[in-house]
């Protein structure tokens, strides 16, 4: 326990730099001791409650990985709501073994590579590989002893390193600065605490009716002592709070200039953010001022402080300095969030951390007014519009990525490529999971059985009278006015089409089907269909040439020919056809020229 817990301290101080300026959506990540339960022995581990802003559960991804690295002896797994969604993120490169049901416990992070643990290897002399469920402590026996052979596909890897790239660069790239007028409170309070501004939007977002009973009289941020400030938010909180259509309470005091004012955003940004603020206090138990900040006096915030030193965390800023403070408010709020939590602690609410700060944090008035009159300049909004053409370049690329890259040359499409595809999908096998894509060319082929087809048939069209089906019964009805003479010759004939052996019963059944084609040849039906060109030698030629009037059909144009023109009437949309031959790697081009397919 003790070297659980003190490998926690170690991860929070490590990752120290990247966490304590992030801004969560919802929880922030935070690992604590985590008692054995069962199969599963003591580990370190959490939760977090990513909410509306997906791109937190990926960074959580990037720093667990980066915590397997940076400390080899730990291995690592991680799931959300929809099970192991880093098999989900990599689900067109996944092994057919591989499924919901099996996949528990197989995936892990471990010396910051992805790792997969098969359902079958040469170790089953240590655990049973072949289970459809692994424990923690086989799996971490495997793990240490082959972990080598258990490497995930470089598919798989690249499917998941590509979605968590770009960090820890993107964390600077996904904060929001914007001007806000808001209440000197708060602009205090967001110096101590910037993380706060999540909790502050979602109580906006999220507001219900009762919620803004308290926004009525305004009793902890009224409106009288209002500064411009830049507040630093995450992208997904910037769109959620301008996004939202609101009108204030006129007898909250909070009045908005003319919609043409330059400063129009600013103020309407503040007064939604300070209604989030005011019902977060709202809802608050007006705790003790000291009860929170205690927590900054003990030995483990002196040990964690110094750590943090040692790693240049403070970057040479001078003790004392805006700089520093500022960085040192950040140390703290992490320190408090992620290293402090006491498994059985109870949650201390946003409002009594606000009136917490309100109590024991110097507002200076004139001091935010100068700091008001030389703001860095606001960054730009525009990324929240997001033109058609724009749209359309960003599913391009998504789509793009999502196949295997190809240079110039390839890009010659092979319409036989196409035809062979789709007959190929065709002659699977299908069960109860779905159709079974035809990837790969060594596996065994359907075969035809030609006797069980003959007693198909023979069951089919000589059958006794006891052994039709209910359409026959049917038939049977339609004619009861056949007298005994007509019911014993019919019984006659049935007993001797008994005695035709299978050949004679196949070729009255082609020659049933040459007379169909007989007689659609000359309908719209048998017209829509693109014959073969004359002196094309076929199987289907020779059948009918007693008739010149019959030319065998194309099957490969027609069948091209209909997938052309269903996937131009898909428009650019997903559809039957795109999804089949994509799924097989096939893909068609775009109908840039918007000809039909019959050209």
């Amino acid at each position: 326990k003790a070297e659980l817990r003190r490998c926690a301290e170690g991860v929070a101080v490590r990752f120290a730099p990247l966490l304590a300026g992030y801004i969560w959506q919802r929880q922030p990540f935070r690992l604590r001791y985590v008692p054995p339960r069962g199969e599963t022995p003591a580990h370190i581990g959490g939760t977090t409650l990513f909410g509306d802003n997906v791109e937190d559960e990926w960074f959580i991804v990037y720093l667990v990985r980066e915590i397997t690295r940076e400390f080899p002896g730990l291995a690592a797994r991680i799931d959300d709501n929809d099970g192991e969604f880093l098999l989900i993120e990599a689900a067109d490169f996944l092994p057919k073994w591989l499924s919901p049901e099996n996949s528990e416990n197989r995936v892990f992070f471990y010396k910051g590579e992805l790792h997969l643990i098969p359902l079958s290897e040469t170790h089953e002399q240590e655990c049973d590989l072949s289970a459809a469920t692994l424990t923690i402590s086989q799996a971490l026996t495997l793990l240490s002893t082959h972990s080598e052979e258990f490497l995930a596909a470089e598919p798989i890897r690249t499917a998941v390193y590509k979605r968590i790239s770009g960090y820890p660069e993107k964390i600077q790239a996904s904060f929001h600065r914007a001007h806000c007028y808001l209440p000197a409170g708060i602009v205090a309070v967001l110096r101590q605490r910037p993380s706060l501004v999540a909790a502050a939007v979602q109580a906006f977002y999220l507001r219900e009716p009762a919620d803004l009973r308290a926004c009525r009289s305004f009793q902890t941020f009224p409106p009288d002592q209002r500064v411009m400030t830049v507040v630093t938010f995450t992208k997904c909180l910037y769109a959620q709070l301008v996004q939202q259509k609101f009108v204030p309470d006129r007898r909250s005091g909070y009045m908005l200039p003319l919609p043409s004012h330059p400063q129009y955003k600013a103020y309407e940004l503040g007064m939604k953010l300070a209604h989030g603020f005011e019902i977060l206090c709202s809802k608050c138990s007006k705790v003790s001022p000291d009860s929170k900040r205690n927590v900054l006096r003990g030995p483990l915030w002196e040990r964690f402080l110094s750590s943090l030193k040692e790693k240049n965390y403070f970057k040479g800023q001078m003790e004392g300095s805006a700089k520093y403070v500022e960085l040192l408010h950040m140390a703290e709020d992490y320190f408090q969030q992620s290293v402090t939590k006491p498994e059985s602690s109870v949650e201390v609410s946003p409002g009594d951390e606000i009136l917490t700060l309100l109590q024991t944090t110097t507002i200076d008035l004139n001091e935010f007014e100068r700091e008001a009159a030389s703001l860095p300049p606001e960054d730009d909004d525009s990324w929240l519009e997001i033109t058609p053409d724009d749209l359309d370049q960003m599913l391009k690329e998504a789509r793009d990525e999502s196949l295997p890259s190809a240079n110039a040359e390839e890009q010659k499409y092979d319409l036989e490529a196409v035809a062979e595809s789709m007959k190929a999908f065709v002659s699977k096998v299908s069960t109860h999971e779905g159709a079974e894509m035809p990837w790969s060319s060594d596996e065994s082929h359907v075969t035809f059985d030609v006797d069980s087809f003959t007693k198909a048939l023979d069951r089919i069209l000589g059958a006794d009278s006891e052994e039709l089906d209910s359409d026959d019964l049917d038939e049977e009805e339609e004619f009861d006015f056949l007298d005994e003479d007509d019911e014993d010759l019919d019984a006659e004939n049935q007993r001797e089409d008994q005695k035709e052996s299978p050949n004679e019963l196949i070729g009255s059944l082609k020659s049933y089907m040459n007379e169909m084609d007989r007689e659609l040849a000359h309908t719209n039906v048998g017209k829509s269909f693109t014959a073969q060109k004359k002196g094309v030698k076929s199987v289907e030629h020779t059948e009918f040439s007693e008739d010149t009037e019959l030319t065998p059909i194309d099957v490969d144009m027609n069948l091209v020919a209909n997938l052309l023109e269903s996937y131009s009437a898909q428009s650019g949309l997903a559809g039957p056809t795109s999804n089949i031959l994509q799924s097989m790697g096939v893909r068609l081009p775009d109908n840039a020229d918007h000809i039909g397919s019959n050209n």
